[in-house]
């Protein structure tokens, strides 16, 4: 009895097939799906060819062949914070539009998780790398770029290496705002801030220092409650503020998720803003301006990191500008003036 074979599936679309139907060389189709033609029509029209065709690239054949896995890590702490969303979605729109693929890993801003996902990118041979360091691993990402990957520090510097870093002007936002509250008259202004061991922490705590020190008035530690940048760091120094018998007149939160606690504390003592309290924050998200009232911000100049950090890293995955680069890169913060902050009565 002859056996009856099952019909096989129809054959897996070649990118000589594509080439074929492009009417261009096999080379050339190759070049334009990786994103490396001079010629932006070409590179589009041979794309929609590949599409409309249902092709598939054999990635780890063709990272084998070109030692090239056109995979770029993406690590941030969460997607709570608004800014690190705004990173993820730039970042990952800038890669894909380069030939690249984003693998967006969290690691809670705890070094152990990053380690291990540091490791895992290393293990799948990413290209390069964007990253929001927790300044715990730095040997690893060093090693990295001995190895040839070129990485990105955002939003934080890892203190113990020379890595490229692109940061928002943490020490001139911070002093900017705190100016802010004492041109209104505030003089007992509460921070609740980052850990002081983070670059944003110990740099928004600087420039608050000073801006009150320029005004005169006396750095009082008891008026900050540093921690992890969490609602319940903004929760806990709400409450730690608002217990005290000669509470502040004015809070600036350093720090976005940590404004989410402090909103609460503020509802638990029914605390009117800025009738009772001013209330300024630092970095925006689209909730701030619909709060009523709506939240006064220092604002860190999310899209502008996110875009420079892509620039960069692909201009290094391109090989210009020198693949050991180490500069450190700034974005200007502006302060964003709304109804939370009022002028205090002499």
């Amino acid at each position: 009895m002859q056996e009856t074979l099952p019909p096989s599936g129809p054959a897996a679309v070649t990118l000589r097939d594509v080439a074929r139907a492009a009417k261009v060389s096999v080379s050339t189709a190759s070049r334009a799906l990786a994103g490396g033609l001079t010629s932006r029509a070409t590179e589009q029209r041979l794309q929609r060819i590949a599409t409309e065709m249902g092709y598939r690239p054999n990635t780890l054949a063709r990272g084998l062949k070109t030692r090239s896995s056109r995979l770029v890590g993406l690590v941030v702490h969460n997607l709570t914070n608004a800014s690190f969303r705004v990173l993820a979605e730039v970042v990952q729109q800038r890669l894909r539009a380069a030939g690249y693929q984003a693998i967006l890993c969290i690691t809670a801003d705890d070094p152990e998780q990053e380690a291990a996902t540091i490791a895992t990118l290393s293990d799948q041979r990413v290209d390069g790398l964007i990253i929001c360091p927790t300044g715990r691993n730095g040997a690893q990402l060093a090693a990295l770029e001995r190895a040839g990957v070129p990485v990105t520090c955002v939003v934080r510097r890892d203190e113990g290496t020379r890595l490229e870093t692109v940061l928002a002007a943490d020490p001139e936002g911070a002093y900017a705002g705190t100016q802010h509250l004492i041109g209104l008259g505030h003089r007992r202004i509460g921070l609740i801030v980052g850990r002081q061991e983070t670059t944003s922490g110990r740099e928004r705590l600087s420039g608050y220092r000073r801006a009150l020190e320029e005004a005169g008035i006396g750095f009082d530690p008891s008026l900050v409650h540093a921690g992890r940048y969490a609602p319940e760091t903004g929760l806990a120094g709400c409450r730690q503020l608002l217990d005290r018998d000669d509470r502040p007149s004015a809070l600036f939160v350093a720090n976005h998720e940590s404004a989410l606690g402090v909103l609460r504390g503020l509802a638990e003592r029914d605390i009117l803003v800025p009738e009772q309290l001013s209330l300024l924050c630092y970095e925006d998200m689209p909730g701030f301006a619909w709060q009523r009232p709506a939240i006064s911000v220092v604002d860190s100049g999310a899209e502008a990191m996110a875009e420079l950090a892509a620039d960069r890293l692909l201009q290094r995955l391109r090989g210009e500008g020198g693949s050991r680069a180490a500069p450190e890169y700034r974005i200007g913060a502006r302060l964003i003036e709304r109804q939370s902050c009022r002028r205090l009565e002499a």
